[in-house]
């Protein structure tokens, strides 16, 4: 494990899934429209693991890992947010809520895996604590339309989904520990396999009859949503993240996620015609503010200590 900064190249990868992840919450909303969330789920994963399972060879770790990893991030926190969309969230403040699970994975991260916060860390964190909670008063403000867009369920299964992408973190780094030598790409590809079987069933479970009929009636837009969620959020994207989490403590990865929102927040309000209010510009600032002080908190110290 890597104790240093992010070099130059990690941090480009880093941004790069910001702005993969950023996106991916309208193209979860695009896909909803032709699909129910259990037959995303399942068809999110065939399209990650199809072709590349019959190129990519079986990671060299054990099959524990593989199936943890697969049921945390696959069916615990996309399955929990893609119900939570279709009963009611926005794809602007799913993005922002789904943050909160940089807290998550820092708490579980500092009681199970004795990481440590540094001050940058800490700072970051609390900037970002104040900026979900201006979120939070957009929600309580009646008078706020952005209240509005968000249903109690929704909420709480969009909250549930973040903490099991904390989970999800955490079995990323354990796996580091015990098989440092692993390749991350493999790894999210054959982790795909293990979500698939258990959205199949949850379809053939909850959904009604008709929406068989989904799989040959499904719009050009909604197979792309597909696809992007496939090969983009999850191979590309989880693909980068996973390596990230392979190099360096989860601690000072997770806090790059929270550039998602920001991203989410102007590609909902641009596609889908969402709102923003003046709680949520205030905590979009705050989120922005704790980016800066995680990224590049101590190098400005240090300059302020050389200049005194």
């Amino acid at each position: 494990m890597n104790n240093q900064a992010l070099s130059g190249r990690d941090l480009a990868a880093a941004l790069a899934v910001v702005v993969i992840w950023g996106l991916n919450f309208v193209a979860m909303k695009l896909a909803l429209r032709d699909f129910t969330p259990w037959q995303l789920g399942a068809a999110r994963y065939v399209f990650a693991l199809v072709p590349l399972i019959f190129f990519v060879p079986r990671p060299k770790v054990p099959w524990r890992w593989l199936a943890a990893y697969g049921l945390a991030q696959g069916v615990g926190q996309f399955g929990l947010l893609f119900l939570g969309f279709e009963l009611g969230m926005s794809s602007a403040l799913a993005s922002v809520l789904m943050q909160t699970q940089v807290f998550f994975t820092t708490i579980i991260g500092y009681f199970l895996l004795k990481e440590r916060l540094t001050r940058q860390i800490t700072g970051g964190l609390v900037f970002a604590g104040l900026g979900l909670l201006c979120f939070a008063m957009s929600f309580l403000a009646a008078h706020d339309v952005t209240a509005t867009q968000m249903t109690i369920s929704g909420f709480v299964l969009t909250l549930s989904a973040a903490a099991m992408w904390g989970v999800s973190n955490i079995v990323a780094r354990n796996l580091q520990r015990s098989s440092p030598g692993y390749n991350p790409f493999q790894f999210v590809v054959w982790s795909s396999l293990t979500p698939i079987i258990p959205f199949v069933m949850m379809s053939w479970a909850f959904d009604p009859a008709e929406a068989q009929s989904n799989w040959t009636n499904a719009s050009v837009t909604g197979w792309l949503g597909v696809a992007y969620l496939g090969w983009l959020a999850t191979i590309t994207a989880y693909g980068l993240w996973t390596h990230l989490l392979k190099r360096h403590p989860a601690n000072r990865v997770a806090p790059f996620s929270l550039g998602v929102p920001v991203i989410g927040l102007v590609a909902g309000m641009l596609t889908f015609g969402e709102t923003i209010g003046l709680w949520q510009a205030v905590g979009v600032a705050f989120i922005g503010l704790s980016l800066f002080v995680v990224m590049f908190g101590a190098r400005v110290l240090k300059y302020v200590q050389l200049r005194s």
